[in-house]
């Protein structure tokens, strides 16, 4: 990373001019374990007129509050972010639409703003109508106890989790000449994930002036190699939400090649410090995996390959159990719809070979050491197709009993 970022506190706020509120609507149900109300709605917003940019679930079953935002975001401008959690508000019809619109309607009279300058999010239950009097009440409520400090961001950040154990958040501050700008987010996900671009949501603030068109253009990049690029459980969401606010409070302008270099690497810091929290944090996970393809005959071919090992059922039970079994990831790799050849494939675990030309090559002290390498929190895979130059890197995780425990049931909403 370059000397002139550096990592810093404050999540949503780290940026100048943005201020974050979260409460309790009671759209969570209460734990039985201490009967505490959980803080489920949270209002971003920034004190001066943003450019903003968004990136959405490719799934055809679309949430209402996907829909809304899209529409909004048609003028490349907003000053509040909406986001709720413990119901998602998808598969929820014309009624649920009109839920969203009337909680962005209501932030927007609380904030003073446009009702098209508030975008909004949701996460949770699939299906079921939102608790509109209860929502209206809390974001009135957000509305009036606003604060820029980073205890506010990580409020807000553990207002939208769901079935996560920890909130997610991630800061930079960039210098450009004799000028800074910062940057952050915050974010939620463990289960759902395999975005297209799990259940995850995600806001991104900067204090940078950003053109929309390049706002636009560098959060489609930055996302399809980050959160893109990520896999716990392979389901791809109703409600997939990636938006970024950019006020220019910092007074640094966005124009310059030097300068358009320097926010997409800060960008893609910031994504990837989530993307990577979301795997770490994937429901009834033990192991977080960073898979490599490379060798492959197009980029899209490693992706398609990367995809199926990462998604593999087979593959996923294997590293749970701390067993380097190349031969499922060569079985994945095989109905992957790619061009391949199994006689050239080569995969290795942290840089050790455990096959090569498409067949086992250690003997019992080298299986044992590759054991040794599939039982620990992280490693590395590397499939080498041997090809051609197509590459692609992504997170997945092991797949556990307890995945399938926290799903039989809604104790996290």
């Amino acid at each position: 990373m370059s000397k002139n970022i550096k990592r810093i506190p404050g999540g949503v706020n780290a940026a100048k001019g943005f201020s974050s509120a979260s409460v309790s609507c009671g759209i969570k149900r209460t734990p039985p374990k201490n009967g505490k109300k959980r803080d489920d709605l949270c209002l971003v917003v920034s004190e001066f007129p943003a450019t903003a940019a968004g990136v959405f679930t490719t799934n055809l079953v679309k949430a209402a509050p996907v829909l809304l935002s899209r529409r909004h975001l048609e003028s490349g401008k907003a000053r509040a972010i909406l986001l709720n959690s413990g119901n998602a508000n998808a598969c929820t019809g014309t009624p649920g639409l009109r839920a969203a619109e009337q909680c962005a309607n209501a932030a927007a009279v609380a904030l003073g703003i446009d009702a098209d300058e508030v975008l909004v999010c949701s996460t949770g239950r699939i299906g079921v109508q939102l608790p509109l009097a209860k929502m209206l009440v809390g974001i009135s409520s957000a509305a009036s106890s606003l604060k820029a400090s980073p205890a506010a961001a990580t409020s807000a950040a553990k207002s939208i989790m769901t079935s996560d154990s920890v909130p997610k958040q991630s800061a930079y501050e960039v210098k450009v000449g004799s000028k800074s700008f910062r940057i952050g987010g915050m974010a939620k996900g463990a289960g759902m994930i395999s975005p297209n671009m799990a259940t995850m949501l995600c806001a991104i603030t900067t204090d940078a002036a950003v053109p929309s068109a390049f706002l636009r253009k560098v959060l489609g990049e930055v996302t399809s190699k980050t959160f893109n690029c990520i896999t716990v459980d392979g389901d791809c969401s109703t409600n997939d939400t990636v938006l970024t606010l950019a006020n220019g409070a910092s007074k640094v302008a966005i124009r310059t090649f030097a300068e358009k270099r320097a926010f997409t690497a800060a960008l893609h810091a910031v994504c990837a410090d989530l993307a990577r929290a979301i795997v770490a944090d994937g429901e009834g996970t033990s192991r977080v995996i960073e898979l490599t393809v490379k060798g492959a005959k197009s980029e899209a071919d490693a992706h398609r390959v990367g995809r199926a090992i990462a998604n593999s059922q087979l593959v996923k039970c294997a590293w749970a159990g701390s067993d380097p079994n190349w031969g499922r990831i060569l079985d994945a790799a095989g109905y992957a719809g790619a061009v391949l050849d199994p006689d050239k494939v080569e995969i290795a675990y942290d840089g050790v070979c455990a096959a090569k030309n498409g067949m086992g090559c250690q003997d019992a002290k080298g299986e044992a050491r590759l054991r040794k390498i599939a039982a620990k929190k992280e490693f590395s895979v590397l499939v080498d197709l041997h090809l051609g130059k197509g590459e692609a890197r992504l997170l997945t995780t092991d797949l556990t009993e307890e995945y399938v425990r926290l799903n039989l049931s809604e104790f996290s909403l």
